[in-house]
């Protein structure tokens, strides 16, 4: 059974997640995604809810949703691919109410690891609290990639699923990347596939499906020195109470490994994290508000 709700939202759950309704499989309208957004950071589970994130090519479309909004009061992070970087900086300096806190910047195939930093150093000149995040490719370049971002101010970001089965890494590849990152140095955000809190098969397409809450769990062992088949079976355990009480357990110091992780839905997570007791009650009422 369950533990009673927690009397409020724990360190390691602030802020964890990025509302990335607009991308598939939710593919929420823009018109409807942006004030559901604004919504969830002026509700009792506010504290859960990182920025928004959209795609570069769509800044432009918040300005006239955003008109209303104080300025500097929009969170947004913004995936683009490594050479337009530069232009996704000025689209979203544009426009008043956005404030920019990250780049989820993607590496396009054939472009060498150790150029990845130089590019970045010579297009970044924000002296705001911009955090820009490279996805690591899942190739041959990860380790080569993951050493040239140590030292540096840009942390990685991995891929955890998608729209199709081949787009989810297994425990064993995404134990290796935690692990590779936590030796490193290198702290991370993962995207696509999290759709739950714990570890699943899910029913309508049979993909095995990561949970965040396990993935949270096995970056704190990491941290802790646990090696790769450790990660494994943690990544791979779907015993909600466990892995709820292993939460309860962590230091708020793994945030500062694992940011955070891109959800279609802000809402569906955190009920779910509500479930197993990890969020204070009047959250719960709030999310069931917000979800129904």
């Amino acid at each position: 059974m369950s533990a009673p709700p927690t009397p409020e939202i724990p360190p390691v759950l602030a802020g964890l997640f990025d509302d990335a309704s607009v991308f598939p499989p939710g593919s929420l309208p823009i018109e409807e995604a942006v004030p559901a957004h604004v919504q969830h950071t002026r509700g009792a589970h506010a504290r859960l809810v990182g920025a928004f994130v959209l795609t570069a090519q769509d800044i432009d479309r918040l300005a006239e949703l955003t008109a209303r909004l104080p300025e500097g009061s929009f969170d947004l992070s913004v995936t683009v691919p490594l050479p337009g970087v530069c232009d996704a900086l000025a689209a979203a300096r544009r426009i008043p109410a956005v404030r920019l806190v990250g780049l989820e910047v993607s590496v396009p195939d054939g472009f060498a690891a150790d150029a990845v930093v130089p590019h970045l150093d010579e297009a970044i000149d924000d002296g705001t609290d911009l955090t820009v995040y490279v996805e690591v490719p899942r190739d041959a370049r990860r380790e080569a990639l993951l050493a040239e971002l140590a030292g540096t101010p840009y942390p990685a970001k991995f891929r955890t699923g998608g729209v199709r089965a081949d787009l989810y890494p297994d425990e064993r590849e995404l134990a290796a990347s935690i692990l590779a990152a936590a030796r490193a140095g290198v702290a991370f955000k993962a995207t696509a596939g999290l759709h739950h809190a714990l570890r699943n098969t899910d029913p309508e397409t049979g993909f095995e499906q990561h949970g965040f809450l396990n993935l949270l769990v096995a970056t704190g062992a990491a941290l802790e020195g646990a090696q790769e088949a450790e990660l494994v079976r943690l990544l791979a355990d779907r015993d909600g109470d466990r892995v709820a009480g292993r939460v309860r357990a962590l230091s708020p110091q793994v945030r500062e490994l694992f940011r955070s992780f891109g959800t279609c839905s802000v809402a569906e997570p955190a009920v779910e994290s509500a479930g197993l007791g990890l969020l204070p009650a009047a959250t719960i009422a709030d999310l069931t508000e917000v979800s129904a």
